[in-house]
């Protein structure tokens, strides 16, 4: 078995390479490709991998180039992990819609836009290449935003699953709580990437006993500390969790007060990444530095090895929460919008669970959300100033034309060098 991460040279790729190593009973790798244009950081990162390999008795091998279309070659699964404009784009992307009054995050509301229109078209390139490489070749894609580039890759007919770490951490996190395993924790999680609610965990499986009432009266208020929300929110909510990410939403104002008072995540990230190239540096390293764990993307690893092991056939979980196809699986979306919801997954692809009738609450903010993910794809595939302006005018964390037009002014200023038609 072959697998290729494009975008290997992330100072994240260890943690990867180390659940591959681990896990590997479950996704047997032979070749473990790692694709970067940035050959100082793609060598200092493929060293580490291999000490990793070598460290855990893993006989694979690890290969490192920079050349895609050598890398996606005869790869049975190919992972994207890229940031177009790096950690300085993602610095713009933080602060310029701070400006105006709005959220400023790299996958969200108008930096998120942003990031998108630099990204789409990219990974749509790479996917052409993989097709022609291999037109059997999964492609997994965790580049964010997610949801938007997932269904570029499905509308143009590419075999792809889009994968976010936000349910395998609450995974784990309830795991913890209930004193069980992972493995036995099972959740109906329902919406858009990055905007999701776990409406039941369930022990055992989708016809599990549903434990999320026992797990709010008992730790509800540690849950909400963690999502930085009221305890009481989570019952005006009906008894379900939200994600994180719902903080933008519900505390928007909060939030935005928040973000002009301390640095960036970007600034945090970009420092803490230099410190962790200069650690993967050292030949005595063979092991994930603790350090690591900071850097984001919690246990990415493992929702990637079940992920690649359920599309390639191998062992693993069938059941996983994934970003793909609606196919009427929530009534009031478009067939072909993309959701984040527990699927049934195998080499064919995934096959979305039944949801039951979601509460209007939730179902409102999906919908809206959903047409801008639309407005925001048709910016991405062709351009124009007037097709972000839409875009902006659809996000509700924007709404407002004086805001769209103040943010699309910005936007296009700061990505001019990654907009073909800028």
């Amino acid at each position: 078995m072959k697998l290729t991460v494009v975008g290997g040279g992330s100072t994240y790729t260890p943690e990867l390479v180390d659940g591959f190593a681990r896990l590997r009973d479950t996704l047997p790798i032979e070749e473990l490709v790692l694709v970067d244009p940035a050959a100082e950081r793609l060598e200092l990162v493929g060293g580490l991998a291999r000490r990793i390999f070598a460290k855990q008795g893993h006989g694979g091998r690890v290969v490192t180039t920079p050349d895609l279309d050598a890398g996606v070659d005869g790869a049975d699964a190919v992972l994207l992990q890229l940031r177009v404009g790096g950690q300085a784009a993602r610095q713009q992307d933080e602060t310029w819609p701070l400006e105006c009054g709005c959220i400023g995050q790299e996958t969200t509301g108008a930096g998120g836009l942003a990031k998108a229109l630099r990204t789409v078209p990219v990974v749509l390139d790479i996917a052409e290449r993989v097709r022609r490489a291999n037109p059997n070749a999964w492609i997994i894609d965790f580049t964010n935003p997610v949801g938007i580039v997932t269904r570029a890759l499905l509308q143009a007919g590419h075999r792809a699953v889009g994968l976010c770490n936000v349910a395998i951490g609450f995974q784990r996190k309830f795991a913890q709580l209930l004193g069980v395993t992972p493995s036995e924790i099972h959740l109906d999680h329902l919406g858009l990437n990055h905007l999701t609610w776990e409406t039941a965990v369930r022990l055992g499986g989708p016809e599990g006993e549903n434990v999320l009432p026992k797990l709010l009266a008992e730790h509800g208020e540690t849950i909400a500390a963690d999502l930085r929300l009221p305890p009481g929110l989570l019952d005006r909510l009906g008894g379900v969790i939200p994600s994180y990410y719902l903080r933008y939403y519900y505390a928007h104002d909060e939030v935005v007060r928040e973000l002009r008072t301390k640095p960036s995540r970007a600034s945090e990230v970009a420092a803490m990444e230099q410190r962790l190239l200069e650690m993967y540096g050292d030949p005595a390293l063979d092991e994930k530095p603790e350090l690591l764990a900071k850097r984001g993307g919690a246990y990415y690893s493992e929702a990637a090895v079940d992920l690649a092991a359920a599309l390639l056939g191998s062992a693993g979980n069938p059941y996983q929460v994934v970003n793909t196809y609606n196919g009427g699986t929530l009534p009031f979306l478009p067939d072909d919008a993309v959701i984040e919801v527990q699927a049934a997954v195998g080499p064919s692809g995934p096959r979305p669970l039944p949801v039951p009738d979601v509460d209007p609450l939730f179902a409102g903010l999906v919908a809206n959300v959903t047409a801008y993910e639309e407005l925001a794809l048709e910016a991405a595939l062709r351009g124009g100033r007037d097709r972000v302006l839409r875009a902006l005018l659809a996000h509700p964390l924007v709404g407002q034309y004086e805001y769209a037009d103040a943010l699309t002014d910005r936007l296009i200023a700061h990505n001019r060098e990654h907009l073909a038609w800028a």
